[in-house]
C-alpha cells in the first residue's frame, strides 16, 4: 500500500469526504471486484459508482471481501435518469447490490430537464437522507441553473455537484457559484478521460516537482479545492494517482495552469446530458 494521507473536505452538513477517491465508470462489471480490491490495497477508501455503470455488485463484493470496516469507507452511488420518479425503490436496490445498509453520498446522476423530474427526485433524496440511509446527498452534471432551481424549490442545498472538470475544461464560473453556496465540487474525468493535457507548461511543472503530468493535474485539482475520482484498471497507475500529497504547486504554477482552460471547447464528455 502506498503510504499517503488523503485529506478530507467537509461537506455542508458536516460529513467529511476523502478528497481523492476511485471511480469505476466504464469498469467492466466482470472485472470490478478485482479492480476495486486493487484500489483498496493501494489505499483508496473513497469509492464512486452508479446504478447505470452496472458494477455496484462488484463494488459491494470487493468491499465485503476486503475485510475493511464499513465505517472506514466512503461509498457514493447515483440515481439513474429513468428512476427519478421512483427514487426510493431505486435506492433500495442500489443498497442491496452494494451489500450495505447506507451510502455516504447519493447523487442524482443527471438533471434531465426534458422530463422535468429532477426536482421531484431531489425531494426524494432529501427524504432518504432524513432516514439516515444516505449520510449526504448531492447532484451530478448540474449547471448553475439546475442548482438554483433545486435550492429555490426545496430550500435544501446539495452537498456535492459532480461534474466534468479538468485542465482543459475548468468550470471557473460553476466553481465560484458552488463555493458561494457551500457546494463541494467533485471532478469526474479529472485527467480528461484519457485525453491528458501534455502541454509544455504542464510537462515543465511536473518535471520541476519530479512528478508525472497526471500527478501534477490531480494535485492541481486538490489544491484548488476539487474532490477527484480518477480511475484506472492498472494497479501501478492507481498507486501513481494516489501519490500526490507529498508536493505542493506554487501559486504561480496554479496561475499558469489556469491559462490552459479552453472553456466549452475543452469539454471531453460531449453534451452535458450525455451519459457519464
Amino acid at each position: 500500500m502506498t503510504e499517503n494521507t488523503v485529506p478530507t473536505v467537509t461537506l455542508n452538513n458536516g460529513i467529511e469526504i476523502p478528497q481523492l477517491g476511485f471511480g469505476v465508470f466504464r469498469v467492466d462489471p466482470d472485472k470490478t471486484n478485482r479492480i476495486v480490491r486493487d484500489a483498496l490495497d493501494v489505499g483508496y477508501r473513497h469509492l464512486d459508482t452508479a446504478k447505470i455503470y452496472q458494477n455496484e455488485e462488484g463494488v459491494g463484493h470487493a468491499v465485503h471481501e476486503s475485510g475493511i470496516a464499513r465505517e472506514d469507507l466512503f461509498i457514493t452511488t447515483k440515481l439513474w435518469n429513468a428512476d427519478q420518479t421512483n427514487a426510493q425503490e431505486a435506492f433500495e436496490k442500489s443498497l442491496a447490490r452494494l451489500r450495505t445498509d447506507y451510502v455516504d453520498l447519493y447523487l442524482i446522476h443527471w438533471p434531465t430537464p426534458e422530463k422535468d423530474t429532477f426536482v421531484e427526485a431531489w425531494r426524494s433524496l432529501i427524504e432518504i437522507q432524513a432516514s439516515g440511509r444516505a449520510k449526504a446527498i448531492g447532484v451530478s452534471n448540474f449547471t448553475i441553473d439546475h442548482l438554483e432551481r433545486v435550492i429555490a424549490e426545496t430550500g435544501v442545498v446539495p452537498a456535492v455537484d459532480q461534474v466534468e472538470l479538468h485542465v482543459d475544461f475548468q468550470q471557473a464560473e460553476l466553481r465560484a457559484f458552488a463555493a458561494a453556496q457551500g457546494i463541494a465540487i467533485e471532478a469526474w474525468g479529472p485527467l480528461g478521460q484519457g485525453k491528458i493535457n501534455q502541454s509544455d507548461e504542464l510537462v515543465g511543472i511536473a518535471a520541476a516537482h519530479g512528478k508525472s503530468v497526471p500527478q501534477t493535474i490531480l494535485r492541481w485539482h486538490t489544491q484548488i479545492g476539487n474532490i477527484v475520482i480518477p480511475k484506472s484498471n492498472n494497479k501501478d497507475r492507481m498507486a501513481e494517482n494516489f501519490d500526490i500529497f507529498d508536493f505542493e504547486l506554487t501559486s504561480a504554477e496554479i496561475a499558469t495552469i489556469a491559462t490552459l482552460d479552453r472553456g466549452e471547447d475543452g469539454r471531453n464528455g460531449g453534451h452535458p446530458l450525455e451519459i457519464n
